[in-house]
């Protein structure tokens, strides 16, 4: 029974069978294959690539607005209901996390409330991601912060009052403020230009230089920055804001130095809005199933700390800081002040590449959980509006928020046109109601802040994870984080990605190689190291490397093939001199016989060389065994083994470009062993990898197309062929 089932399921196998001739690449271009010609000229692909129709018209037209292409066919009975829903509960969230927000860019919170506006309007018409929520972000607000900062310190704005001289010096609040909304708006200003350029140019790739680790470890570090920004908020003490290397530290140390001048009212608000906020926000996770909408945890201790302050008073009597004067109203647009851009140009790429990367990953997760697509290119081109049109109208950059962006999502949201909804409720609490949110506890803002950045601290989960799976990985991790948090984040993301380029080059310059042997019955060759079914063939080493061949790595891989194969040229080319060497000394003997035996470390083999006259006297006399007279002079040289490899092949199959120094590299050590009759032969080039052997010129001198073969079993039966003999042992005498 268990025969028949066998031999069914032998039946049930697709089976493999092909009989040809041993291919090698001269045959394949002379009989197999034959290049297309490319008639078209290049001003031709330049007429064809840059010609206008009504059809390239219509394309280009929809590729930019987006919304021409699914609005027309919205349908309101399905979507409307479901879109109205999203979006007033995504208001209701984004309205505070604007006010918050803004105090981590260091700007008064009515700003927040525009960038809370504007862009998200705009992506409405633009953007090609359904679920996604712009608008603040603490991440990029943290970096706006930070040069806002650096640019207009505190220092700058310091005053003596007219009226005493012995009068310690004011800091001059609103100077500031504005200066650093200056900074804000032409940062933003050149964040969209840069990311609307990049866009057109489709560098949408940019964002994969951005590895997830590196991200996940630098937003867990720039949560942290976060949340040492706010502690001053939280109990109520005086500090300075610091920014650049270290000033993650020196807030720390400020807050601590000032710790007893905490405001207590201050304090027991912030705790207790804390943990309401906690109590919600872990009440939603748990019961996300079965509550309709999400509980607006947030909007709830804004109105519930807006009233009590208001009422009992704090700011005059507690001496609690509230958010302060709201202007009820949309500011008019402004030319930005561009003579700051010469000193911005850094951070704005910072800014510009961090905003985009933190965009598209979370567009691609709800493009792939709901069966449609996004496009990068489009994103880039969409927040590179959305920032630098917002930018006249007094905003600071902006990016897609996690948190929103899940409560849109969860709450039904089908389109953008809940995005636009929950900017609509923004707009009515600017133009109407926000002068009733002026007496808001800045501490209740910075307990919104913390309690939002509960999902990036987790992911200090991801430790033990990357440690089980990819240290390498776990190496960018950490470096991004401890970079990020120690240095701040603009000079954490340049380290952390020069890091992550480093592991790559690391990576092509430590492949894994070894030697493969064939698996009988199979046409397979796996590594003979890791499984006992592959064997080598007598006399042949396939070597393989799981890299290309280029500037940084050929040195290695020359040294690895010497390595895993056993044969090094050099050492046998010594050897052959050496006994070439006592040849001659053999020869040039004419009174006395010599014998010169040649020990081997490995084996124990004697190669016999007797002068010419020696020779000639023994055959005359008749006595071959008295050379082996007590007489006679001996000399002993200790060499290496004597290979038995007469071929390599070099199995390229992984191989995906090689450059001018990695083909003079190996055409070298080809001539190497040729020298000491050893062939070598390729295997396994891709027809772009043969392409720039031509172009480099690689088939000139001793290596040509004959040499080069499709396939592994294409060499290794080629090279039984040429040499169907092992190497000749007659001559030598073991022992």
């Amino acid at each position: 029974m268990e025969q028949e089932e066998a031999a069914a399921r032998e039946g049930s196998q697709l089976m493999y069978r092909i009989e040809r001739s041993v291919y090698d690449e001269a045959f394949v271009r002379s009989q197999l294959l034959k290049r297309k010609e490319n008639s078209t000229t290049l001003r031709q692909r330049l007429a064809q690539q840059f010609r206008c129709s009504s059809e390239k018209a219509k394309a280009a037209v929809f590729s930019f607005l987006p919304i021409l292409t699914w609005l027309p066919s919205y349908p309101v009975k399905q979507y409307l209901f479901s879109d109205v829903v999203s979006g007033l509960s995504t208001g209701v969230v984004q309205l505070p996390q604007g006010l918050a927000y803004a105090m981590l860019a260091a700007v008064p919170p009515v700003y927040g409330l525009y960038s809370s506006f504007y862009p998200v309007l705009l992506y409405t018409f633009f953007g090609t991601s359904r679920h996604i929520s712009i608008g603040t972000f603490a991440v990029i607000s943290l970096m706006i912060g930070g040069v806002a900062v650096r640019e207009a310190p505190d220092d700058m704005f310091y005053f003596l009052p007219a009226n005493g001289s012995n009068a310690s010096a004011v800091l001059d609040v609103a100077a500031r403020d504005t200066r650093r909304v200056q900074v804000a708006v032409v940062l933003t200003t050149l964040v969209g230009i840069i990311q609307f350029v990049l866009g057109l140019l489709r560098f949408g790739f940019v964002a994969i230089y951005l590895t997830e680790p590196l991200v996940r470890g630098f937003t867990t570090a720039a949560a942290v920055h976060v949340v040492v920004s706010q502690l001053k908020y939280l109990l109520g003490v005086k500090t300075p804001r610091f920014s650049g290397p270290l000033s993650a530290i020196y807030s720390i140390k400020a807050v601590l130095t000032d710790i007893t001048s905490t405001n207590v009212t201050t304090l027991i608000l912030g705790l207790s809005c804390l943990v309401f906020l906690y109590v919600i926000k872990d009440l939603n996770e748990r019961f996300k199933k079965k509550l309709p909408v999400p509980i607006p945890g947030e909007i709830i201790v804004v109105i519930v700390s807006t009233g009590v302050s208001y009422g009992m008073s704090l700011s005059g009597d507690y001496k609690v800081d509230v958010v302060g004067e709201i202007p009820t109203g949309l500011l008019p647009p402004a030319v930005p002040d561009f003579s700051l851009l010469p000193r911005l140009v850094t951070d704005s790429f910072a800014v510009a590449i961090v905003g985009f990367s933190m965009g598209i990953s979370l567009a691609k997760t709800f493009a792939l959980k709901y069966s449609y697509s996004v496009d990068g290119n489009q994103e880039l081109i969409a927040l590179g509006l959305c920032n630098f049109f917002s930018s006249f109208f007094q905003t600071f950059a902006i990016t897609c928020s996690m948190s929103r962006s899940l409560v849109q999502e969860s709450t039904g949201g089908k389109t953008q046109i809940a995005g636009l909804l929950s900017s609509l409720v923004v707009l009515l609490v600017v133009v109407a109601i926000g002068f009733v949110f002026q007496p808001l506890p800045q501490t209740a803002l910075a307990a919104i802040i913390m309690v939002n950045l509960l999902g990036m601290f987790k992911q200090f989960r991801d430790i033990p994870l990357l440690w089980r799976t990819s240290r390498i990985e776990l190496a960018i991790w950490l470096v991004a984080f401890v970079a990020s948090v120690l240095l701040g984040l603009d000079y954490g993301l340049l380290v952390a990605l020069a890091f992550a380029i480093l592991t790559v080059i690391y990576r092509t310059q430590s492949p894994k190689s070894g030697v493969l042997g064939h698996v009988p019955g199979t046409g397979l060759y796996c590594d003979v190291g890791d499984y006992e079914e592959a064997a080598e063939y007598e006399g042949i080493k396939i070597f393989h490397s799981n890299s290309s061949i280029y500037f940084a790595n050929s040195d290695l891989y020359v040294n690895a093939l010497k390595e895993k194969t056993g044969v090094n040229p050099e050492r046998l080319q010594s050897a052959r001199k050496a006994i070439q060497k006592q040849k001659k000394k053999a020869n040039g003997s004419h009174n006395s016989p010599r014998k010169i035996c040649a020990k081997y470390k490995e084996q124990s083999v004697t190669h016999e060389v007797l002068s010419i006259n020696h020779v000639a006297e023994e055959q005359t006399n008749g006595q071959l065994g008295d050379r082996h007279s007590e007489s006679d002079l001996e000399e002993a040289v200790f060499l290496e083994p004597l290979s038995t490899v007469h071929s390599i092949i070099l199995d390229w199959t992984a191989a995906n470009f090689i450059d001018s120094v990695g083909a003079k590299a190996i055409k070298q050590v080809i001539k190497e062993y040729a020298a000491v009759d050893v062939q070598v032969v390729l295997a396994g080039c891709s027809r772009s990898l043969l392409s720039e052997l031509d172009a480099l010129q690689f088939f000139t001198g001793i290596m040509t197309p004959e040499m080069v073969f499709p396939t592994v079993h294409d060499a290794v039966l080629r090279c039984q062929h040429s040499n169907p003999h092992l190497s000749a042992t007659a001559t030598n005498k073991t022992t």
